[in-house]
């Protein structure tokens, strides 16, 4: 079977971006490593625990890996970036985050390319579905495999598309030819390190390798989705009204001015920008039932609620008095901690 073969069958698919990455050791590996050692991954264990070293290569997850399919599918909408967005009683989710679970929808598609595989295959083979859960450098084998390059900010880029993609790995024991990594096109530009309200894309120091790294604990998507416990007082003026996830670095990139809108119904928002009275007032089983399907339940109800008070201080608005106010009385030390801090914030500006 053919390297054009697969990506074709790819595209069919779903995928506006696929190539072919050899299943073989990345550099990055080595990268990766520093960026654990300095202790940019923060409190996300599941990435500088045992699973760390398992990043390596590809066998661990597949042992007759040969190649490694490497697929993006767009998840960008027709709605404003956050930067462009001016409602101050409402909520910024991040996009990825808007409609329905990806890693459902990437496993669905990638199923239905081994499907196609095995109609055209005239023997036998071994193959190993991956999203982002998988212990596996993703964006390294993406950019191998001429996806795109490594930015400033981390994201994958896309010349034509920019990066607002979800990407996904079809671990192979087929022997395919591979792509070659595209040039980095970032060149002099700074927007993201410059727009990033926490200042989370910092200098690496290396002679080799990176530029840039993001230190995850000074990221607006780290503290409203994987911290949890209570955000830096120092950070929380950064965050803006961020209730999960952040999009900034992204929205600024002139590669994404232009970027082009999925056509998935999975991704289509079930809640754009709802307003932060409302989110302040869920219980947790509407918490769970507004949100059911989406990614956004990994922040817990206990952190979501935690974002929810931040925002409301920063956006310094009297009519969130009330609702902070209940949240200050709750149970969960967090909540209670953020809604006492955005009551400060209220206060300082009467």
């Amino acid at each position: 079977m053919r390297a054009e073969q697969v990506k074709n069958l790819a595209h069919d698919c779903g995928f506006e971006l696929a190539g072919i990455a050899a299943a073989a050791p990345v550099r990055e590996a080595a990268y990766y490593r520093r960026w654990v050692a300095d202790g940019f991954a923060g409190e996300m264990r599941y990435l500088t625990d045992r699973r760390a070293d398992l990043r390596d290569g590809p066998w661990s997850l597949l042992p007759t890996a040969r190649s490694i399919l490497c697929v993006g599918k767009l998840y960008n909408g027709p709605q404003p970036y956050s930067t462009r967005f001016a409602g101050e009683d409402l909520a910024w989710i991040s996009r990825y985050a808007w409609g329905g679970d990806y890693h459902e929808v990437l496993r669905r598609d990638l199923a239905r390319v081994v499907e196609g595989l095995r109609a055209q295959s005239s023997g036998g083979f071994e193959w190993k579905i991956c999203v982002d859960t998988a212990p596996l450098l993703e964006r390294a084998y993406a950019r191998h495999a001429g996806l795109g390059w490594i930015a400033k900010n981390t994201c994958l880029i896309n010349q034509a598309m920019g990066s607002w993609f979800f990407l996904g790995e079809l671990l192979l024991s087929l022997d395919l030819t591979p792509d070659q990594p595209p040039p980095d096109r970032c060149g002099t530009c700074t927007r993201c390190i410059e727009a990033c309200p926490t200042a989370a894309i910092v200098p690496t120091g290396l002679a080799e390798g990176p530029a840039w790294a993001l230190d995850a604990r000074l990221c607006i998507s780290y503290f409203t989705i994987e911290l949890r416990g209570p955000v830096p007082e120092a950070a929380r003026s950064g965050m803006g009204r961020h209730v999960f996830g952040c999009d900034i670095c992204q929205d600024v990139c002139p590669w994404n001015q232009r970027a082009p809108v999925s056509a998935e119904p999975a991704f289509a928002p079930a809640q754009f920008a709802p307003p932060l009275e409302g989110l302040a007032a869920l219980c947790e089983d509407e918490f769970r039932e507004m949100f059911r399907g989406t990614p956004i339940p990994r922040a817990r109800y206990s952190g979501f609620l935690r974002n929810v008070a931040i925002a409301m201080g920063n956006a310094r608005q009297e009519k969130f008095r009330a609702a902070l106010e209940k949240l200050a009385g709750s149970k969960e030390g967090v909540v209670a901690d953020a809604a006492r801090w955005g009551l400060r914030e209220l206060s300082a500006a009467c």
